[in-house]
């Protein structure tokens, strides 16, 4: 599969270019720049505005194969002269970076940047200045340059990414650790995972909370009128986020979930995605045989499309509640493997038909300390 170029390569290579026209008073239309990763970026320059001592251009995002939201939009860098510098003076020139229009803004603590400044995060503001300071020396421009880096489209895609739940506000983040998009890269889930987490950490939450997905937020919403700012979705990386919670020293974690999800880790699954493993049906009929079903309640069961139906057939059995114990209780039997007694680790389980189906002694206790 194609890979592509993070809005990091994207917003180095346009300051590259827009610093190049600025200073040599030339117009480029395309320009190179080495990725942290070591492959190159060859970047087509569009949206191209020269002024005496002001040029903008753009980088049109592209996500190769990987489902980005910020493929195609424009990456834009203004690069002013501040001060021109002096004949003969042979110290380096100074670079400062700033975001405007559609790149965010931080106003909570935890993450990459601290409070007040633009989400262009460390290694693309490392890139950025690199690349630039790169064109002064070429050019033996010694004085001081401004990079602003803004995305027209910004504002709009902000509502499709993490950012409003991370207090990042008025647009996306300028991104990257490689200046590669890895398509289909589950590591892009998994960190932002752990950047919630670490910012909930760093505003001292002890115990959080944790649900796979925006069902379990309304849920969550509706059953306990919980803020659902104080929680974290997982998606299908349950043993993932313990590992990190535990990493970042949080006390506990109760995770809240559908029984779809959820009874999987039954079985000891830890990354609930269908790609990964399939066992529902094995899982909740092998519960509900220890809880007493008889054969053809079992094949009734594995017969089922989905735990929605399973469970219907398990109510008619009168053994809903025994099997719900049981799930409940090989489910905290893996969340405490996977933690090794690190955490204090709750549970809810719940359905869509039938509310909540199982919870541990202590989840409602933590929900509010949460």
């Amino acid at each position: 599969m194609r890979k592509g170029f993070t809005t990091g390569s994207c917003a180095a290579a346009a300051a590259k270019a827009a610093a190049y026209m600025v200073l040599s008073g030339m117009e480029k239309n395309e320009i190179e720049i080495e990725t942290p990763a070591g492959i190159m970026f060859n970047a087509k320059l569009v949206d191209i505005e020269r002024q005496e001592n002001e040029v903008s251009c753009a980088v049109i995002k592209d996500g190769g194969d990987d489902p980005d939201v910020t493929t195609g939009a424009h990456v834009v860098a203004k690069v002013s002269i501040v001060e021109a510098g002096s004949e003969g003076n042979k110290s380096c020139a100074e670079v400062s970076i700033d975001g405007g229009f559609g790149v965010g803004r931080v106003t909570l603590p935890g993450l990459d940047q601290p409070v007040g400044n633009a989400a262009i995060n460390n290694v693309p503001r490392t890139m950025i200045e690199k690349e630039v300071l790169e064109v002064c020396q070429l050019l033996d421009f010694n004085g001081e340059l401004q990079v602003e880096i803004s995305v027209p489209e910004g504002q709009d895609l902000a509502d499709k990414t993490f950012n409003p739940r991370l207090g990042i506000e008025g647009g996306i983040s300028i991104l990257g650790t490689t200046g590669i998009v890895e398509p289909m890269s589950n590591k892009a889930i998994v960190d932002t995972i752990k950047v919630e987490l670490s910012q909930k950490k760093a505003l001292g939450v002890t115990n959080v909370a944790v649900t796979p997905g925006n069902y379990g937020l309304k849920f969550m919403k509706e059953q306990f009128d919980y803020d659902l700012d104080k929680s974290v979705k997982c998606s299908n990386f349950i043993g993932e986020t313990i590992d990190i919670a535990k990493e970042l020293g949080f006390e506990g974690l109760i995770i809240t979930g559908h029984i779809g999800k959820l009874i999987k880790v039954a079985g000891g699954i830890m990354n609930t995605h269908s790609h990964e493993a399939d066992a529902r049906m094995e899982i909740l009929a092998s519960c509900a045989l220890r809880a007493g079903c008889d054969g053809d309640l079992a094949r009734d069961i594995l017969n089922c499309l989905n735990t929605e139906e399973a469970l219907k057939h398990i109510q008619g059995a009168g053994l809903l509640n025994e099997t719900m114990q049981i799930a409940l209780e090989r489910i905290r039997f893996y969340l405490d493997f996977r933690c090794g007694k690190a955490l204090n680790i709750e549970c809810i389980l719940y359905s869509n038909d039938f509310g909540i189906l199982a919870e541990s002694e202590g989840a409602r206790s933590m929900i509010k300390c949460s």
